[in-house]
């Protein structure tokens, strides 16, 4: 019985076949077996990489679900003081006292997280500020009116002061404010570049 010539699967040169079955010559099988063992091996670690992957996916998931309100807060109150220090009022000197920007500067609440918490994440209710005018003077609030007249006009501030419409947030709207200023510091950052 003879069998057709075939090309070894290994070397791809013609064979001819000495049983059937056989798909590389009898001095390449160690080789080719070593070859698959190895192709195999970077198969099962791709699919353990993967596997990884989605574990770790699922962990972040779990994780989020246990995470406080006030976390998801953070995250939003973070990203929008970054965009105002780093984007909208990079380069503006301190909104209190006018001191020149300079690396350090916070972002400063007009009207205090603690008295106006509806406000926290308004960015009209914030600007750049200096450390001194923000930690050391509590925010400087006289200043901080003086300056937010001469920039946006005393009808944006009495608005800003009787604004005491209630706002509730969930964690969603949390991150998806944190998402949403964190892409517009990017895009920023981009054009700038």
């Amino acid at each position: 019985m003879t069998f057709r010539r075939t090309t070894c699967a290994h070397c791809r040169k013609k064979f001819v076949a000495e049983r059937p079955g056989q798909i590389v010559h009898a001095e390449c099988a160690a080789a080719y077996a070593v070859a698959q063992r190895q192709k195999e091996e970077r198969a099962a670690a791709k699919q353990a990489k993967a596997a990884a992957k989605v574990q770790r996916a699922q962990d972040r998931k779990r994780i989020d679900a246990l995470r406080p309100l006030s976390w998801h807060k953070a995250q939003a109150q973070r990203a929008l003081n970054a965009w105002i220090v780093h984007g909208r009022d990079k380069g503006r000197p301190c909104i209190s006292c006018g001191s020149p920007a300079r690396e350090g500067d916070q972002a400063g609440h007009y009207r205090s997280r603690g008295a106006a918490p509806h406000l926290a994440l308004d960015p009209r209710n914030l600007a750049r500020q200096c450390v001194r005018c923000n930690l050391h003077l509590h925010g400087n609030p006289i200043g901080f009116r003086l300056g937010l007249v001469a920039q946006h006009g005393e009808a944006f501030v009495q608005a800003l002061e009787c604004d005491q419409a209630p706002k509730k947030y969930t964690a969603a709207d949390f991150d998806e404010i944190a998402a949403n200023y964190r892409a517009k510091l990017k895009a920023l950052t981009k054009e700038r570049a």
